[in-house]
Formats: C-alpha cells, structure tokens, sequence
C-alpha cells in the first residue's frame, strides 16, 4: 500500500466526551470486528479501563476503509481525557498527522479541550473539529459549533456532525479523515527510523515496542540499534495492531505497528527512544518527549518484607508501560524497604495502585501523599523535598514554600456557590468568573496544590452531581506556614505516618489520624498513648486503654487494704510492663490509617 493511501490520526476530547465509543463505531464500521465478537470500549483492554468508563492507556490500532476504489489504511490511536494521563496524549500525538477533536454537544468545550487542542497545535497537527452526541435531547449543534469557532479557534462551520452512540455521521468522519489529514512523509528506502511511543511486557515474548515509522524499513531479521541506549538487538517478528498482533512481512515508512526483539530486559525499552539500523544509521534521534515533573509523591511498600525483589521486578515492567511513573529506593523503619514513587495527580496513583496488585498480584501498602516543598535555609542554600523524613530542622529555616496551581472550573452556573465555598476552604484565591455558554460558569482559582491531591476532584463531582469539569497547571512556589506532624506511640515516632501540612491544618489532622490508631490499634496490658506532635509540641491525643485482669476476683470480704495492696501490686507489673513492652503495629493499621485522609 502507497504512503498516499495512509493516514495516522488520534481521538482526543475531554474526559466522558465520547472518544471510546467513537473508535468502537470506527472499528465496527471498518469491519474489524464483526457483531459476534464486539464489545463495548473494545479498545480498552484493561478490567480497570471498563469498571471505571475511563480510557488509561493510549491503545493503536489499524483499520481498513474503501471509498469507491479507493482503499485506505487508517492508524487510529484512541488517548485518555483525563488530566492526570495527558503524557499518554502526547505519546499519541507524536505518531500522527492529524486528530479528531471531539466536542459534546451538550457540554460543549471543556478545560481539557483546550489543552488537547494546545498539545495538537505543538506537533503541528491537522485538526478536524467533530460534534459528537448530536442525539441527545440537550444538544445544542449550533452552540457547540459557535463554541468552536469563538473559544478554540478553528472553523465551527466545517465541524463534522456524529453521533458515536447511535452510529450517525461515522462516514462523514472517515471521509473528513481521508480527505482533510495529510499522507505521511518519508521514504521506505531511507535508513529506519521509528520512534518508541510505547511499549508493554509479554511474558513469553519479552519487551513489546509499539512504534511508528518515518524512514526505511523493518523486517524479521534486522539488527537494530536504540540509538538512546546503545542496545543492539534482532529483530524476531514486527506486524500490525488489530484487535490482537498481527504479524507482517515487514512495517515501512508512515505505518503504526509493534516490534518483537526479544528484548528479556524491560531496561532495554525507553518510550520517546528512535530504532534504527545497526549498520545503515539514522543520521540523528528523533525529538523524544518533554520528560514530565511528577507532582504528587507516595512510598510503596510491600506488605511482607520478604516481597521486596518481586515488587522491584513488577514495577520495572509496569514503567516500561507507564514512562511517567518515576520511581527510586526508599526505606521506612517500620514498614521496611520500599520505593518512592512520584506521580502526575491523585488518579494516577490509584492506577498504578490497582494495577500493581491486579495485574502483578502485589500486596503493597502506601504512604500518604505528599507533594514536593521547597525550603529556603538561613545558610542560602535551597533545599526541595517531598518525603518528610527529609523535613530540615526548623531552626535553620528561612522561609517554606509551597506549590501553587491555576484551577480551572466548569460547570453549571447554579454550582457556584458550593464550587467557591470548597476552593475556599482549601485555602483558594478565586482570580476569575466567566460565562462561556448561557447557563455554564467558568471559575479560575490559585490553590495549594497539596490541598487538591486528597480528595478534592470527588468532593467537586459530588457537589456538583458529576456536572463539574476540573483541570489544572502548575503554577510556582509560594510561602506558606508549613511544619512536619509526626505521630508517636508511647513516646516513638512512627515514620511512615509523617507528613507535611499547613499549621492551621495540623491539628484537624493530627486528631483524625489518632482517633483512626485508637480504632485500629491492638489493645495491649498496658496504656497506650498516641500523640501527634509537631516538633516538641503535642496537639492531639488519644489514650488506647489497657486490658484489665480483675485481680481481686477471689478476694472475699476482709479488710479493704487487702484489694487495695493486690491493685497496687498489678499497677507497678503494668508500669514495668510498659517500660519495657514493644508495640507491634499491625500493617492493617498502617492501611486503614493511610486510606482515610480527611474523612
């Protein structure tokens, strides 16, 4: 097939726009995947991806289209909507031409409209603007479209009409595709080049790279270099993405298709990384990606020490599927070794959560999280940090900063009194108030960023009832009155329980947290105090009562002094108890006590 007969385009939108089922209706409409064999969110492979209604992954796959006598190759890559895997969009992006950028009928644009629409816009990428849901009662077609033209710029008018549910408009769309998204530059007889936009690990056959091809040509047999790595490996098999491999004779320049090297090391796979020729070189790598600055940190740990190795393994093979997970030694006194973890957002932290214990049967248990502070020190030197072990001593302190961002609120208009009574309350300034569309608010708040990665986007759903869009960028760092709450348990600090928080915060917490230890604590034969203190200073306390042997059971009638020398006698067996008696915390306290934030 000649270059001219293929096109490589994406589907990006806001999240629930209707990405996922737009490629189903593209699939079906190809015929790829016959009525016996379909399912909804065909693409969305994980159990993950289909309990939730949320695409993680970015999935490719190639489609045949006749028009007349035309055949057509089509390389679809279906991409996230959610904020937390943008870097999965712009992996996407970085194999195409062109993109579908869907607008609801009903909602209109949204934040991350505009952001998809800026990352389309950095790769130079033909736009086609498609109406999707034009169905729904609450379509509003000439809104959505006047939308298009007034707030992302592009001509409204020429917006394909679809409905992915229903299966209307979807010819409309190949066509706009064929007709509007550029052929693929580049020459089959050029020296390989093909960039690693992402990549997964099979169990029989090694590190699998899905790449796109911009010169020459791969074959089985070929010996090919990672020009990041400097790895030679040969090549076993390539082939296309359908709705599993498909093996090929060969991938040439403008195709989408995967590459087997037997690659037994996830460390030999960089997504962003460029295959060439170990002979014929590529005379330079192709532009990878803008490496990405996690925002939130959390510990992983395993929940039996003896685990260590096997969580090691697990998480090198899910980065080689997740190039934004950043990960390095940790060590905790009482949950032993581990890793800290750094991550783009809240639900990108439940992913890989869930995933490591679904899809690697891990058992882990993790810290609370954390954001990255920055500390100005009477010395000059700055210091930044986003584990609290790492908290320097408040004397040397100069001045703490925190991490700002720019929120970005829609919703409808009738929301915005609950919407700013919960910026508010997490310390946020309002900077803008707008009307987009009749009946829909636009709000702009600067907020800590610590005070949104907990559980601000469910209680923005809740109060909103699922109405509410978020999206958000970092902005700088700003002072704020910060101080590490530690937790003690008869005077010991437990480590992993520690955590940075704003002064007027801490004691709100510091109660939370002992209450919750009180609960899940063992009971032992002695008083268990649990405190929470910053620096010397203890702000909250909850007493765990000892267990109590009724020692004077068998003491009947006599004197009183007789019960009173057997209680004495029991008070100082429990003082000397208690100087000497360990506290073992159980994991299950750790868990129940990192799962509840501020509940």
């Amino acid at each position: 097939m000649t270059l001219q007969h293929i096109r490589n385009f994406s589907i990006v939108a806001h999240i629930d726009h209707g990405k996922s089922t737009l490629a189903d209706r593209l699939i079906q409409e190809s015929g790829l995947a016959g009525d016996r064999n379909f399912q909804d969110q065909i693409l969305d492979s994980m159990d993950l991806e289909r309990e939730r209604g949320i695409t993680i992954k970015s999935s490719a796959v190639t489609l045949e289209w006749k028009s007349g006598d035309s055949e057509w190759r089509l390389n679809l890559i279906d991409t996230p909507g959610h904020v937390d895997f943008s870097y999965e969009v712009s992996r996407a992006l970085a194999a195409c031409e062109g993109v579908l950028l869907l607008v609801d009928a009903a909602q209109g644009v949204e934040a991350q409209t505009l952001a998809n629409l800026y990352a389309a816009m950095e790769h130079d990428l033909v736009i086609i603007p498609v109406v999707n849901k034009i169905d729904l009662p609450s379509a509003d077609i000439e809104g959505a479209r006047e939308q298009i033209t007034r707030d992302l710029g592009l001509d409204g008018d020429s917006a394909v009409l679809a409905s992915a549910k229903r299966g209307e408009g979807i010819g409309d769309v190949f066509r706009s595709v064929v007709e509007r998204i550029p052929p693929p530059a580049g020459s089959p007889d050029g020296p390989l080049t093909a960039l690693i936009f992402d990549a997964f690990y099979d169990p029989f056959r090694g590190a699998v790279a899905a790449v796109r091809v911009f010169e020459g040509r791969v074959a089985p047999g070929d010996q090919i270099l990672m020009m990041a790595r400097g790895t030679e490996y040969r090549v076993e098999e390539v082939g296309l993405f359908r709705l599993g491999r498909e093996e090929t004779e060969e991938l040439s320049a403008g195709m989408v298709g995967y590459v087997i090297a037997g690659i037994k090391d996830v460390s030999g796979v960089a997504i962003g990384d460029t295959v060439t020729r170990a002979r014929d070189r590529a005379p330079a790598p192709l532009p990878g990606f803008k490496t990405v600055k996690p925002v939130v940190f959390s510990s992983i740990y395993p929940v039996d020490t003896a685990d260590y190795e096997s969580l090691a393994d697990a998480l090198e093979k899910y980065r080689l599927n997740d190039a934004a997970l950043s990960c390095q030694k940790d060590s905790s006194l009482a949950l032993g070794l581990g890793f800290r973890c750094g991550f783009l957002g809240l639900l990108h932290l439940e992913i890989v959560q869930e995933r490591l214990e679904r899809e690697f049967n891990q058992s882990i248990i993790m810290t609370s999280p954390s954001v990255r502070y920055m500390f100005r020190l009477k010395d000059g030197t700055e210091l930044t940090i986003d584990n609290p072990q790492e908290y320097p001593d408040p004397n040397n302190i100069e001045a703490a900063l925190e991490p700002y961002i720019r929120a970005s609120i829609l919703a409808p208009e009738r929301y915005i009194g609950a919407i700013m009574k919960l910026a508010l309350d997490r310390r946020g300034t309002s900077t803008n108030l707008s009307y987009p569309s009749e009946g829909r608010a636009e709000l702009v708040f600067e907020i800590p960023l610590a005070e949104i990665v907990y559980d601000f986007y469910d209680r923005l759903k809740t109060i909103t009832q699922g109405y509410g869009s978020f999206d958000y960028e970092i902005l700088d760092f700003r002072p704020g009155r910060l101080a590490r709450l530690d937790f003690l348990l008869n005077g010991e600090r437990l480590d992993a329980l520690s955590v940075i928080v704003h002064k007027d915060r801490a004691r709100t917490r510091a109660v939370s947290v002992c209450d919750r230890l009180k609960d899940e604590l063992p009971r032992q034969l002695f008083k268990i105090a649990i405190q929470g203190a910053i620096g010397g200073e203890i702000i909250a306390r909850s007493t765990l009562s000892a267990f109590r042997k009724d020692v004077t059971a068998k003491c009947y009638g006599g004197d009183i002094s007789r019960k009173r020398k057997l209680l004495e006698k029991q008070k100082k067996g429990k003082k000397r108890m208690k100087m000497v008696g360990q506290i073992e915390v159980p994991q299950s306290a750790f868990i129940a006590v990192l799962k509840t934030d501020d509940d």
